[in-house]
């Protein structure tokens, strides 16, 4: 059902993104070095199984020789698997193709601070500091308030793609608070320490703020204006630092601006057109509502200039079947998407959707698949028609790990034929 227009480098990425990793020794054997993977290998029942365990650590990023970084998904059906170990390196094998073709491959490695504590004997990995990459993601408030939030039929206002944003006790050392955006000042002394110590490895060229939402985007924006003077305490305009928040209004945009604290900003939109923003993201719809998520988009661009204002987009979850769509009218709408925000000056970063409830199928994957590599070539053609590029400081082939636009503009062909 694929194009099967993309080609090396960014082909290569997107049959891993899909395909995964099934388990083998090297594989297992290279976590003991490596960046760990929130998601563990889980072993299933077909499955031929060394360890004697139900789900083993496995590396979280992958590397190829250019520099291209993966997300690994481990999969008991894919036909690549991984050969080495870390004296002599590892190789990415293909079951069809010859020994010859053996890639060599690396994998991000685990940081010597993530493995220290902090002043007051806190595990710096807590710390609220994470790596894509080079990109160091700053997440000090985790908890999103949209979780909490229910309609009239008691259904969360969460966005319904989130799992990982659900206001618990994993995340209770933070001391985040629903409903109020401060923060304790312990928070932010052990965040500024590893954040420090992170950057004195000398490997990390961006930052990225995050956190959860707050229903008054008001209440969000004083969030990130703290949160951003925090890093800046440590950063002070050494490395770029982009504002990952929801939509803020005008008068917080401008403090952002004025106080110079963010060189880019990224709103995440998720989607394109009301009526599925209102079906995929509910509390964003009604808490600030998808007009006005598009005017701060613009006031942004006012403020920071074109090339400084993205929108994260969650390229895929539209083919889940409550909202009755086929890949190309899915795709189609994408697209539409993409070339309105262009036009407007803001840039969409597409990241690929991973279906839950199971729809793990392969008609499934191989649609998502045929909407994920159409949406990426039309919106490469998008970016060059209205001579939008990617600004380095903001995100790189070094740290996008789920999306492709970054490895599509630095081929010289694009990634096609």
């Amino acid at each position: 059902m694929s194009s099967n227009r993309l080609t090396g480098s960014a082909r290569l990425k997107l049959d891993l993104m899909f395909d995964g990793l099934r388990y083998s020794e090297a594989l297992g054997a290279a976590a003991a070095n490596a960046f760990p993977n929130y998601y563990p290998y889980r072993f299933q029942p077909h499955e031929k199984n060394p360890t004697g365990k139900q789900s083993i650590d496995i590396p979280y990023l992958m590397r190829l020789e250019d520099g291209t970084l993966i997300r690994i998904k481990g999969n008991p059906d894919s036909p690549w698997r991984v050969m080495g170990e870390v004296e002599r390196g590892y190789t990415l094998v293909h079951d069809s193709r010859p020994q010859r073709d053996e890639l060599s491959i690396t994998f991000e490695p685990l940081p010597g601070w993530m493995t220290e504590k902090t002043l007051d004997g806190f595990d710096k990995s807590r710390a609220g500091v994470s790596l894509h990459g080079d990109m160091a993601v700053i997440n000090v408030a985790p908890g999103c308030d949209y979780f909490l939030e229910k309609d009239n039929d008691g259904r969360s206002l969460r966005c319904t793609f989130c799992a990982y944003g659900a206001p618990n006790e994993r995340i209770s050392h933070f001391g985040q608070q629903a409903g109020h955006p401060a923060l304790p000042a312990q928070t932010y002394a052990r965040m500024r320490e590893t954040l420090h110590d992170a950057i004195a490895d000398g490997h990390i060229r961006h930052i990225y703020l995050v956190a959860g939402s707050l229903p008054d985007w008001q209440l969000e924006g004083d969030r990130f204006l703290s949160i951003a003077r925090e890093v800046q305490e440590v950063v002070r305009h050494r490395i770029p630092v982009a504002c990952g928040s929801g939509a803020l209004p005008s008068a917080q945009l401008q403090r952002l601006f004025d106080e110079q604290l963010v060189d880019a900003v990224c709103f995440n939109l998720e989607v394109w057109s009301e009526p599925l923003f209102s079906k995929v993201c509910p509390g964003k719809q009604k808490f600030v509502g998808y007009h006005r998520w598009i005017e701060s988009l613009e006031r942004a661009v006012e403020l920071w200039g074109e090339g400084r204002v993205y929108s994260a987009m969650v390229a895929g979850v539209e083919l889940e079947p409550e909202f009755g769509m086929s890949w190309q009218e899915a795709a189609d709408l994408a697209i539409q998407g993409a070339e309105d925000l262009c036009a407007r000056g803001i840039i969409p970063i597409y990241s690929l959707y991973w279906p839950i409830g199971g729809r793990d199928h392969p008609d499934y994957f191989d649609r998502l698949l045929a909407y994920f590599e159409k949406l990426n070539l039309a919106y490469l053609a998008l970016r060059r028609r209205y001579a939008l590029q990617i600004w380095e400081g903001f995100m790189c082939h070094r740290c996008a790990y789920m999306q492709l636009e970054c490895d599509l503009d630095r081929s010289p062909a694009g990634g096609g034929e």
